[in-house]
């Protein structure tokens, strides 16, 4: 049995080339020609060495003895964002030291993929299993949905992945679906800000409010029906450079590839995804130790849900909640996040044959 695997490092790799082909262009534009968001890029994946060499150096057990002091890290900067927060975009998230600013909750993603499997490591044991879960769970949940309702979405859907990988009773699961189904609307619906309310709702129909709400998304649709079959080319997309289309270096980023690269470049990408979660599933089979399974859940869960709601939103298939695409969209704290995320899959992978 092979200790490395080469497929997820050359999926990882593509995406990567993908991402800065289109940061690269979209550089060009007039709105961000003056911004440096391709070196900027460039500097995110220099970051991600750090905390990649350090699980690498740590290895898969000392990782775990130190998920609950990033645990309680996350909890204590998620916190701090309420009183030293800067606000970007209508969401109070951001934490600004210097010349540093990243947001929390890509720390607390980290730290519950972490500590989540492992005091989960049991599996279902009846309802009492539950408690020690939830109680990690929902203070960083209830930090961030308040600010950041897209990463909520994030959080909600790696725990969930998490569960079903612990073998939850599957009644359980649809009794909080219907749980949630209920609460949104009448609870959770009420308490977002107007500017959310409508993000919420518009996608269904763009077209009714198409110079306010609907405007990102039908530019979105805009910029990749133009893109045709084959694309415009590379630094070639009208819509997006002449900044028609809104984020195209972040919330819309596969608007920008899609025009530049067509449809055939936007199903080569997606399969790229479909492969990536392919190769997580399978290398999660692979591992032996119940933490390690249910920690590549974890780690599925993030990247498919931010994947699917950034794909379906540039589509308006799905609300736009500001969640970027993973490896692709520009943003230091989500590249390096993602990259440490990944890395961290790959080190206890990579740890897989050592004595349990």
């Amino acid at each position: 049995m092979a200790k490395y695997d080469l497929g997820l490092p050359l999926l990882v790799l593509l995406l990567l080339g993908a991402g800065l082909v289109t940061v690269s262009s979209v550089a060009m534009s007039p709105n961000l020609v003056s911004q440096g968001i391709f070196q900027k890029q460039l500097l995110g994946l220099a970051i991600a060495v750090v905390p990649i060499g350090l699980m690498w150096w740590a290895g898969r057990d000392r990782i775990f003895a130190f998920a609950p002091f990033l645990y309680g890290l996350s909890l204590l900067l998620l916190a701090a964002t309420f009183v030293i927060g800067k606000e970007v975009n209508g969401q109070r998230n951001w934490i600004v030291l210097g010349p540093l600013q990243f947001q929390p909750l890509e720390i607390a993603k980290l730290s519950l993929i972490v500590l989540l499997p492992l005091v989960m490591r049991r599996g279902y044991r009846g309802l009492r299993s539950y408690l020690l879960p939830l109680t990690l769970f929902l203070p960083v949940l209830g930090l961030v949905i308040k600010e950041d309702f897209g990463g909520g979405m994030v959080l909600a859907g790696l725990f969930g992945c998490i569960l079903i990988a612990w073998r939850a009773p599957w009644w359980h699961l649809v009794l909080v679906a219907l749980a949630i189904g209920v609460a949104f609307p009448t609870v959770v619906y009420p308490k977002l800000k107007p500017y959310q309310q409508k993000r919420l709702t518009i996608f269904v129909n763009p077209a009714q409010d198409p110079r306010g709400a609907g405007y990102h998304q039908l530019q979105s649709q805009i910029a990749i029906g133009s893109g045709g079959m084959m694309g415009k080319g590379y630094g070639k997309g009208t819509q997006t450079h002449n900044g028609f289309v809104y984020s195209q270096h972040s919330d819309f980023v596969f608007a920008s590839w899609s025009e530049e690269q067509g449809f055939v470049g936007a199903v080569a990408l997606l399969a790229v995804y479909g492969a990536l979660f392919w190769r997580l599933a399978a290398m999660g089979t692979d591992v032996t130790r119940p933490q390690d399974q249910l920690l590549f859940a974890g780690v599925l869960g993030q990247i498919g849900v931010q994947t699917i709601e950034n794909v379906g939103a540039a589509l308006s298939m799905l609300p736009l909640t500001g969640i970027t695409l993973p490896l692709v969209s520009y943003g230091l704290s989500s590249l390096v996040s993602v990259l440490a995320t990944l890395g961290l899959a790959y080190v206890v992978y990579r740890d897989r044959l050592q004595e349990i």
